[in-house]
């Protein structure tokens, strides 16, 4: 880690008046979430095609697949817990500097953390609530998915109307929703600074906020193990993991 990139991460975050924090999936990692699309990870034990929500509406087999393949995944999001990065966004928050939270994220760890959940905006949606795709109710997903466990269902459907269930994230093919994406935007073109933490900036519309922001003039800062596509328009890279960085980078936040 670059303690001189650390120090001008901080000074720049602690002149800041209206920050936005964009998170990916590298925030957390370090919380024990694993990469599902790695090699050996869950998603490739599953034909990605398979998975898509065209198919997902197009005949209950696939159905049957998701939801195998959502109930695979969800016990290391349901066992994580918030990390220092996660810990250090909500800190931003309490001083006054934060305006907005966006993240790739749909493990809830944020709100676990702390952070206000009006102030989130989660582009991929949340693992933590089953939504009908007809009628649109939604339930929390411990309900759902304790009546599949007791009754042996397989491919629920709602009680409501009798649509089929999805958990509330967005699938491959799936549009993001349009509310949350228009206020990622607005928030980036109205900030000062625009901090992305753990995120390799490569899924698209998402990957273009700090474009966005940069172009509306805000300063960028980047804390992310790898590079980026964007990696040359931002202001101050700092290079890591996202616990370790970000809680050095508060350390010396708090010390100015």
């Amino acid at each position: 880690m670059d303690a001189e990139a650390v120090g001008k991460a901080a000074r720049l975050i602690h002149q800041a008046k209206r920050i936005v924090v964009f998170t990916g999936a590298g925030i957390s990692t370090e919380s024990g979430i694993p990469d599902f699309r790695s090699p050996g990870g869950i998603w490739s034990q599953y034909d990605q095609d398979d998975l898509t929500y065209q198919k997902f509406l197009s005949h209950e087999k696939y159905r049957r697949l998701y939801w195998q393949y959502d109930r695979a995944r969800y016990p290391a999001m349901k066992n994580a817990r918030p990390n220092a990065a996660h810990h250090a966004v909500v800190e931003l928050e309490q001083s006054g500097r934060l305006s907005a939270l966006i993240t790739q994220n749909i493990d809830g760890l944020h709100q676990d953390a702390g952070s206000s959940p009006s102030i989130v905006h989660e582009l991929h949606g949340t693992v933590r609530e089953v939504g009908c795709l007809e009628c649109k109710a939604r339930w929390p997903r411990e309900e759902i998915t304790d009546t599949m466990d007791r009754e042996g269902i397989e491919v629920p459907y709602c009680a409501v109307c009798g649509g089929p269930l999805k958990c509330a994230t967005i699938a491959f093919g799936q549009a993001l929703p349009a509310d949350v994406l228009e206020a990622g935007f607005r928030h980036a073109r109205n900030c000062d600074v625009f901090l992305t933490v753990g995120s390799s900036l490569v899924v698209q519309p998402a990957a273009l906020l700090p474009y966005e922001a940069k172009r509306a003039g805000a300063r960028l800062v980047l804390v992310n193990l790898s590079g980026t596509p964007y990696d040359e328009i931002m202001d101050i890279i700092v290079r890591g993991k996202a616990a370790a960085t970000m809680a050095a980078i508060m350390d010396t936040f708090r010390s100015l």
